[in-house]
């Protein structure tokens, strides 16, 4: 099958799909020399005619031909790989300054009489290191086909010793002139923004326009015959100026426009993404347009104007995402981004619709379930929240099953280095917040649209096996599981989500989650109080357990004490990015009298219980 989708559309991975085939007969043959002398021989091949065409385009494929030769028993040809191009890595270089920095940290200097390593000496001085960059630059250079890595080594090198202090001494060059250098031998290539965004500390924020302007300047663009733009000629053109733009956002100078610069540059930025569609005309449904990301940064930008007080704008973000969805139906960032306005607008019917569509599987209900389920109940759609969170809760309990049979077939075929992994990954979704937040939130609107009457919500807790007494949810060990990278996005450092963020918004659905859950109790425990005769209502303990009006005032009050908790988070104002995590209902619920409908409701019931209990029926009645 693989190779019959290669031959239709030819891309590596349908190729590769073949070769591990291969290998799977192997593993399974039951005759091993058939094994060695047919199926990995044939496999080898393969791979072996990839590499020769130079058409090698992923580490697994490199992995896949290492594992080929390992089990052939070709050790020294697998070290070949190894040492060869294909073992190149961009990774090693930073272990290689690690290790290093490590020994000249130690003051390590090599035996005198030591034998020669099977790579050569060791390298245990800077001096040494920046020899070793410049020398493999200066091989690159020879290259027809120049490799990334030494370049954006020597700009790690140049960031590990300022941070040293002893940058200067070495004269490795001025950042922003080796980020535009490595701009124009790699700025059509859709890693370069990647690339470089990690490095733009380096300079300045005085450099960044003088470098967005050089940029630019070296950019092959058409001058306009009709329009205002000049516009690329071809796809690595137009990734140049999209690489351009990214940066622009990045170093914060989208932040520095006015309205109407602001305007301008979406429109821009629109017009070229349309006229980029036709460098996509031949795409399939399943690939993404090679323009797409003009569509999400034009949105941004419109995002930035809306949530600066333009209403409008919002309206022509929506119109923007929807047009890129219909050009690129299988783009997740434009149904992520349209999933987290319209829920941000109240419409939560096409976030449903989007959300559907994009097919989540397995870990994915636990990492971006919380974009759905956070806004589902909230906006009035009951039935529909109590769907997304039993698709999750399916998830969680098939996850019980499932590792047990991941951690016996460890067991069997003596993988016993992954029983750790598997026992770690069952606990860490036992101990997922989005668990528990499913949970709960499903119990309490299995109860909101069931229990009409108090005998169903008797039969409705009975059913759920709540115990008002007892709290499951393991707080010590509760796991932050949620993707808060999910939403692409170019904005400056200071103006996105940070790991500061992240704690914060976990701190507040720590909160609303023991809200939630005191709430569930506290009804669970309601449902058991019945009249009471006088005599026994002093009754605090009974053969050492606690009475249930106890439980239930036990949960009261540490209902309040948490509700406080959350006014003093809530007094804190902490307003989260649009693109970052989600704010949680606990505002929502301080602010608009809930909270205190809620509390007074369940005070309510203790002093009823407290006046029956004290036989305030009787006493009417003798009166």
């Amino acid at each position: 099958a693989g190779m019959a989708l290669y031959k239709i559309v030819p891309k590596n991975p349908y190729y590769f799909w073949s070769v591990m085939s291969l290998i799977m007969q192997s593993i399974s043959a039951q005759d091993k020399k058939l094994s060695k002398t047919m199926f990995l021989p044939l496999a080898e091949r393969m791979v072996e005619k990839m590499v020769k065409e130079d058409k090698i385009e992923a580490e697994a494929e490199v992995e896949l031909y290492y594992m080929i030769l390992e089990r052939l028993g070709k050790y020294e040809e697998a070290l070949e790989v190894i040492r060869g191009k294909l073992g190149d890595d961009w990774q090693f270089y930073i272990s290689y300054f690690d290790s290093v920095l490590h020994l000249v940290d130690g003051s390590w200097t090599p035996p005198v009489e030591s034998p020669m390593s099977a790579e050569g000496d060791l390298d245990h001085t800077i001096e040494q290191v920046v020899r070793f960059v410049e020398d493999q630059i200066e091989q690159d250079s020879k290259n027809p086909r120049p490799l990334r890595g030494p370049y954006l080594a020597k700009l790690e090198l140049i960031r590990r010793l300022r941070s040293r202090g002893c940058n200067d001494d070495y004269n490795l060059g001025d950042p922003e002139d080796l980020m535009f250098q490595f701009f124009i031998k790699f700025g059509d290539k859709p890693c370069c923004f990647t690339d470089i965004k990690v490095f733009v500390d380096l300079f300045s924020p005085a450099q960044h326009s003088n470098f967005i302007n050089r940029l630019l300047g070296s950019l092959p663009l058409t001058p306009p015959v009709v329009g205002d733009f000049a516009l690329p000629e071809d796809i690595k053109g137009m990734q140049r100026h999209l690489c351009v733009i990214q940066l622009s956002r990045l170093l914060g100078l989208h932040e520095k426009m006015d309205r109407a610069q602001k305007q301008e540059a979406v429109r821009e930025i629109i017009f070229r993404y349309r006229h980029g569609l036709q460098f996509g005309k031949s795409c399939l449904k399943t690939e993404l347009q090679f323009s797409d990301y003009y569509c999400l940064i034009g949105a941004h930008l419109l995002l930035d104007m809306w949530l600066s007080g333009e209403d409008w704008a919002v309206w022509h973000a929506l119109t923007l995402l929807e047009e890129g969805l219909n050009n690129s139906p299988s783009n997740a960032q434009f149904k992520l981004l349209l999933i987290r306005t319209y829920c941000t607008l109240g419409a939560f019917e096409p976030a449903m619709e989007l959300y559907s569509s994009l097919d989540a599987k397995h870990i994915q209900h636990d990492t971006i379930g919380y974009l759905l389920t956070r806004f589902a109940g909230p906006l009035g759609h009951y039935n529909s929240a109590s769907q997304a969170c039993n698709a999750a809760l399916r998830f969680f309990h098939s996850n019980q099953k499932d590792t047990s049979e991941y951690i016996i077939q460890a067991y069997k075929y003596g993988a016993f280095e992954k029983i750790p992994e598997f026992i770690d990954f069952r606990n860490r979704l036992n101990s997922s917040l989005h668990f528990a937040q499913v949970r709960t939130e499903r119990m309490l609107l299995d109860l909101l649209l069931e229990a009409h009457i108090s005998s169903s919500l008797e039969d409705s807790v009975k059913s759920m096996c709540l115990i008002p007494e007892e709290d499951d949810i393991p707080w010590k060990d509760l796991r932050d599981n949620r993707d808060l990278t999910v939403l692409f996005s170019w904005d400056a450092p200071n103006g996105h989500h940070t790991e500061g963020y992240n704690q914060l918004s976990l701190e507040e659905e720590r909160i609303w989650l023991l809200i939630r859950s005191l709430t569930l109790r506290l009804v669970t425990g309601l449902t058991t109080l019945n009249h009471t005769e006088p005599k026994n209502s002093e009754k605090a303990t009974e053969n050492g357990v606690s009475s249930k009006i106890d439980t239930v005032r036990t949960l009261l009050q540490q209902y309040e004490e948490t509700v406080d908790s959350g006014k003093r988070f809530s007094e804190r104002n902490i307003k989260y990015p649009f693109l970052g995590p989600p704010a949680s209902r606990l505002s929502g619920f301080l602010s608009s009298g809930c909270c205190q409908c809620q509390k007074e409701t369940f005070q309510l019931v203790n002093d009823i219980y407290q006046l029956d209990s004290c036989g305030i029926g009787t006493n009417n009645a003798t009166h």
